[in-house]
């Protein structure tokens, strides 16, 4: 059995009332508290320090969508598609993204604690320059996903798809990817010390180094 890193839940009440995205397009300071979003539209939408905190968003789409200076805190995405949304720079602190799209969605330089993907499409995306602590990919797909100069601390990769991710300049020592596939990742040798692979994984990994293998 697969042994997975602890990652705090998001706190939220047990009761929520049910809210209507678009109110706050008529806030001074938008922001959504103790609520839930079920099936609102919020594509190609352009807003600035916008506040999200103990919200559960359902079967919600923010497609194209760009959040500047967004503060995520306490949230659960359950079946949402972000594909090309933006959280760049942001707080993203114990949020799920559970069965969500988030096809070339941007969270560079953003700061992301305790946050979990669960059977996600994480494809494209871009995490350049992100600090992420606490976090954990559980079973989803990243091919082509940038991970150029991020800071990973406890950071887990648990049967996901990496091919061809980005991991230039970015240390992966103490990250575990041998559970996971690809045929091809973007990584220096100076950045894999410390890395936990597979045997296979290993045997590949040396012909970088030149070494011929032997059955």
């Amino acid at each position: 059995m697969l042994k997975k890193m602890k990652v705090d839940q998001p706190k939220i009440p047990a009761y929520l009332e049910k809210a209507n995205f678009q109110d706050i397009y008529y806030e001074e300071d938008p922001e959504l508290v103790n609520c839930e979003v079920d099936g609102a539209v919020v594509d190609n939408e352009v807003m600035d320090k916008v506040f999200f905190s103990k919200v559960h968003f359902k079967n919600t789409t923010f497609i194209n969508s760009t959040f500047n200076k967004v503060d995520v805190t306490d949230v659960i995405f359950e079946e949402c598609n972000l594909s090309n949304a933006s959280f760049s720079g942001g707080i993203v602190h114990r949020v799920v993204f559970k069965d969500c799209k988030l096809l070339g969605m941007n969270l560079s330089e953003a700061n992301l604690g305790n946050v979990s993907f669960e059977n996600c499409d994480v494809n494209l995306s871009d995490f350049s320059d992100a600090k992420l602590k606490q976090v954990r990919f559980d079973q989803s797909s990243l091919a082509s996903a940038n991970f150029y100069e991020c800071k990973l601390n406890k950071v887990e990769f648990n049967l996901c798809d990496l091919n061809h991710i980005d991991f230039t300049e970015t240390e992966l020592k103490g990250i575990d990817i041998s559970t996971c596939t690809y045929e091809q990742l973007n990584v220096s040798l100076e950045s894999l010390k410390g890395c936990e692979v597979s045997a296979n994984q290993a045997i590949g990994f040396s012909k970088l180094l030149g070494l011929i293998v032997k059955e």
